[in-house]
Order: C-alpha cells, then sequence, then structure tokens
C-alpha cells in the first residue's frame, strides 16, 4: 500500500487545491500501480509552518512563495 507524503509551506495552498493535490498523485500512483491501489493510495499534505522551510540556508516563507508564484504567472 503507497503512502505519499507531500510537504508544503503553510498557508500557500487553499483546500481546495491540496484536494486536488490528493487527488492527482492517487490517480498517478493508480496509472502506475493499476485501479485495485486506488483504495489502499494513502496521500497525506503535511503543512511546514512558514519560515521554517529553508533553500540553501535561507528561511522561505509563504509570503515569498505567493510572490514566486506570482512572478511566474507574469
Amino acid at each position: 500500500m503507497p503512502l505519499v507524503d507531500i510537504q508544503v509551506i503553510e498557508g500557500v495552498f487553499d483546500e481546495s487545491q491540496k484536494q486536488d493535490m490528493i487527488r492527482r498523485i492517487t490517480d498517478a500512483m493508480v496509472a502506475v500501480e493499476g485501479s485495485a491501489m486506488r483504495d489502499v493510495t494513502w496521500v497525506r499534505v503535511l503543512e511546514v509552518k512558514s519560515g521554517q522551510w529553508a533553500i540553501g540556508g535561507n528561511p522561505l516563507t509563504s509570503q515569498a512563495v505567493r510572490q514566486m508564484a506570482a512572478a511566474e504567472v507574469s
């Protein structure tokens, strides 16, 4: 039974987006393993507090992630 953990920074994704992640990851696992695995595929969205996630030693905040996402869309 697969267990997939998705770690995100708290406050970046809303509930609808997190549910979409869960659905899509489940669908991806089923595509690899077969439809019999759907009912036993576990997906968890784990939120890390803003500023407690770092890249290259630099803390990353939810505001910074939202700014990066906005810049990508522009």
